[in-house]
């Protein structure tokens, strides 16, 4: 009897794990990253003397990084925040919702979507691990800034 609820513990585990053995693992966003994804971004800004704010969001969309150049409204937090949760919740650019609305789809607006260019999902392979958000300049020089910033990563 003994032997018989070993063997039926033991299959249990092996049962339960095998699942977990065909995952792939897929990579964090560090705190390492998120720096050096911001200092990109900034050093990029710097170019054209922009003042800006950058925000980087992990997976889940919690805040790693976030960084606001000196004379940059303060207003523009809110909004580089908003750009990288959009980004990191569609897994898309939100440029992808601001052409939209350009087009007619105003209904992105209701949705609580920062439908301006300067979001951008942060991808390791196939997946979406994490989202840079600019704000402070044109939504254009938003995106090329934030772009600079994933190039880095």
């Amino acid at each position: 009897m003994k032997q018989f609820f070993s063997t039926i513990c033991l299959a249990l585990v092996l049962g339960l794990s095998l699942p977990a053995m065909g995952q792939q693992s897929v990579r964090l966003l560090s705190l390492e990253d998120a720096q050096r994804i911001s200092d990109a971004a900034e050093a990029r800004a710097r170019q054209d003397n922009w003042n800006v704010v950058i925000a980087i969001l992990d997976a889940g969309g919690h805040l790693l990084a976030l960084r606001r150049m000196d004379g940059t409204q303060i207003g523009s937090v809110d909004v580089a925040l908003q750009k990288a949760g959009t980004a990191v919740k569609f897994k898309r650019p939100t440029k992808v919702f601001e052409d939209g609305v350009k087009a007619g789809n105003v209904h992105f607006l209701s949705l609580g979507i920062a439908a301006v260019e300067g979001g951008l999902p942060i991808r390791d392979g196939d997946h979406v691990i994490g989202s840079i958000g600019v704000s402070g300049v044109t939504s254009a020089q938003d995106g090329i800034i934030a772009a600079a910033g994933v190039e880095a990563f």
